[in-house]
Order: C-alpha cells, then sequence, then structure tokens
C-alpha cells in the first residue's frame, strides 16, 4: 500500500470499508497540494483547524498533534477510518475530535480546511454554519479534484464566506481560497421537504440526503411491494435514507420492530424526524453505522434494501455486495432480503451466490424488486 506522504507525515492509510487488494487509494492529489499549501503558511501549533469532509482520515490524521484539528462530515464511514488510520500510524484512536455533519462545532476557527463534496447541498450548509465559526483573519480552503470541482463550489465560498482565489492546478487538483468578509447572515434554506400520496407523508430531508428533493424512482418502484404480514419481525432498513421504506412497511405492519441504519448522519437525523412524525413514540432504533455490521448474527427476520452503486465520485457495486453479504448474516435462517435495484445491475445472480432462493417479486422497464430467502 503506497504511503501518504506530506510535510506534516508521512502515513500508512487504508480505505473504508477495507476491501481485499483495494486498488483505490486513500488520499489523493488534492489532499497533498491543500497540506502543502497549508505548510507553506508555516502556522502556530495553537491555530484551530476545522477539517470537513476527509473521506479517509489523510487530511486530519497528518495534522493531528502538529495543529488543534477538528474533523467533522457526513460519513460514519469517514469517521472509523479516521479513527482506524490514527491507530494505524501509532496514534490514539481518539486523537482528533470528530462531529457529526449534524452537529454543531465549537469555534472560532483559525483555518477550515474543505474536500468538496459530491452534494453541493451539504457544502452549503457547512458554508451557512460556518459563518459564526470564523476567527476574524480566517480562511476557508477548498480543495478538489479538478474533474470533481464545479463551479458552483466557488460561487457558495464567495458567496457565504467572501472572495475567493483559485490556484493553479497541480497534478490535477486545485485549491480556492476564501478570506472572511462582511457576509449577511444566511437562513439555510435545509431541510427540504416532499409530500407523498401513498402512504401520506411529508417527509423531512436534511442536506446530503439521497433524492432530497422527491421520492427516487427506485423507492417509487419498491414501496408497492414491500412485505406485508410480518406479524412481530424484526426489520431493519439498511441505507435507510430519509426512512420511507421502515416507515410505509411501519404503517402496514403495527407488531413488527425496526431498526434504521444508515451511514449519513443527516440521513438517519431525517430518518428519526419522519419515524417521530409518522409513528409518534412507536419504539424502533435508528441509528449510524456500517451497515449492519454491529447486529448481531441471525437478528433479523427481514431486511429492507435500496443499496447505493457508488462511494463518493466511485461507481462500483462494492458497497451493495458487502450489504448483501451483511444481510445473511444478520437474517435468521428463513429471513428475507427484499431490494431494488436497476435491471442492468444484475443483482439477481448476485444474491444467488449468497442466498438459497432468489425471486423476483416486480419489475418496470428500468427497475426489479428481488426476494432472497436464506
Amino acid at each position: 500500500m503506497p504511503s501518504f506522504n506530506s510535510p506534516f507525515a508521512d502515513l500508512d492509510l487504508i480505505r473504508q470499508p477495507e476491501q481485499a487488494n483495494d486498488p483505490l487509494l486513500a488520499f489523493d492529489a488534492a489532499d497533498q497540494y491543500l497540506l502543502e499549501h497549508l505548510a507553506a503558511q508555516a502556522l502556530q501549533p495553537s491555530c484551530r483547524v476545522l477539517v470537513l469532509n476527509d473521506s479517509f482520515g489523510a487530511l486530519a490524521a497528518s495534522l493531528a498533534g502538529r495543529l488543534q484539528v477538528t474533523s467533522s462530515g457526513d460519513s460514519h464511514l469517514a469517521r472509523l477510518a479516521l479513527e482506524k488510520n490514527l491507530v494505524r500510524n501509532g496514534l490514539a484512536f481518539d486523537a482528533v475530535p470528530f462531529v457529526p455533519a449534524n452537529e454543531p462545532w465549537q469555534g472560532p476557527f483559525d483555518r477550515v480546511l474543505v474536500r468538496v463534496p459530491k452534494t453541493l447541498a451539504l457544502l452549503e450548509e457547512q458554508l451557512i454554519r460556518l459563518q459564526d465559526q470564523l476567527a476574524p483573519d480566517a480562511q476557508v480552503i477548498a480543495a478538489a479534484m479538478i474533474k470533481h470541482l464545479p463551479r458552483a463550489a466557488g460561487d457558495l465560498l464567495e458567496k457565504y464566506i467572501g472572495p475567493v482565489q483559485a490556484s493553479l492546478a497541480q497534478k490535477k487538483a486545485r485549491l480556492l481560497t476564501a478570506s472572511v468578509a462582511e457576509r449577511p447572515p444566511a437562513r439555510s434554506p435545509y431541510p427540504s421537504r416532499y409530500r407523498l400520496e401513498a402512504p401520506a407523508l411529508e417527509l423531512v430531508n436534511h442536506a446530503n440526503v439521497f433524492c432530497r428533493e422527491g421520492l427516487d424512482i427506485g423507492t417509487r418502484a419498491f414501496l408497492p411491494h414491500l412485505p406485508r404480514d410480518l406479524g412481530r419481525a424484526r426489520v431493519a432498513d439498511l441505507g435507510c435514507g430519509n426512512g420511507v421504506l421502515a416507515i410505509a412497511s411501519a404503517l402496514a405492519n403495527p407488531d413488527a420492530h425496526y431498526t434504521l441504519i444508515d451511514e449519513s448522519y443527516m440521513a438517519v437525523q431525517s430518518a428519526r424526524e419522519n419515524w417521530q412524525a409518522a409513528l409518534g413514540a412507536r419504539q424502533a432504533d435508528i441509528l449510524a453505522g456500517d451497515g449492519l455490521a454491529g447486529l448481531n448474527k441471525q437478528s433479523l427476520d427481514v431486511v429492507l434494501c435500496n443499496p447505493p452503486f457508488h462511494q463518493q465520485q466511485v461507481v462500483g457495486d462494492f458497497l451493495a455486495w458487502r450489504m448483501f453479504q451483511q444481510a445473511r448474516e444478520a437474517l435468521v435462517v428463513g429471513g428475507a432480503l427484499y431490494i431494488v435495484g436497476n435491471r442492468h445491475l444484475g443483482y439477481h445472480s448476485k444474491l444467488a451466490r449468497l442466498f438459497r432462493g432468489v425471486e423476483q417479486v416486480a419489475a418496470t422497464p428500468k427497475f426489479v424488486v428481488l426476494k432472497a430467502r436464506k
């Protein structure tokens, strides 16, 4: 595994979730560029630095013990990666405090290092929240590989922080540096809301929730075919997003017990608020996690899942395959995994390698709903 070298540290880094013979690195040239730029500023050890959206901890782990660094982001997997990479490099797992994206920071910060996220709504929400968290001479420095850097990222920095200077390109990476200027206090446009007719729900969606402005077409295909007559079944909504699958299922199955899990803190917050609005005090376990990794084996009767096919900008079925494996481990013998997926992804054959029976429950021209029985 190549090491990550910067003026602050030489580190051995891994991605999360771990994958045997993973061809992808836990860092890129934008991380390196950002740390080189920071080192050139010769900051004092007392400098308070907030790192945002550090996918695998490359930035925060490099700065640990050198500056007063706090890490924050919306990914539970990123948090696990930071903790593992700190330990992997001889530091305590909590050497860098981590603040989930739905919780407040404790500023003021002198420097904010931002990896530009795929979802610009998350960036906008973070910049709005930064407005009262910055020291007078602070800088907000955003970094990205050029192919993943939309023009709108610079516009948001200008709108909420102050004048922006773009760097020259270096190894296909670029930095955008915003200096703090007087800006009118901004009101966040998030969370957003939309309504469903069947079931009749209004759903809250915080900034980084998938398909924040309306129900995605995969879930729309799935909803009419959720299992019924589940009795007192133990049901998990794996990768729950705003919780719509679990909530719709729970409304039709009043005695079942539900666990809603997502790696996005903002998704979990949305799901928790939506569950309470739809089902009041009915008990459920709603948590951020690495899929079903923390659940006991054979502890579930049913798993519902609309699996993702990308992690940040990386497209592939690794996360979905891992979810299927986790579901098989967590289900009792005779339990069932229900999924929706694009036809072209070929989930039927993948599930057949893990489960004793796979059947097609429903289909549209683009999607299939499958039931896999353990």
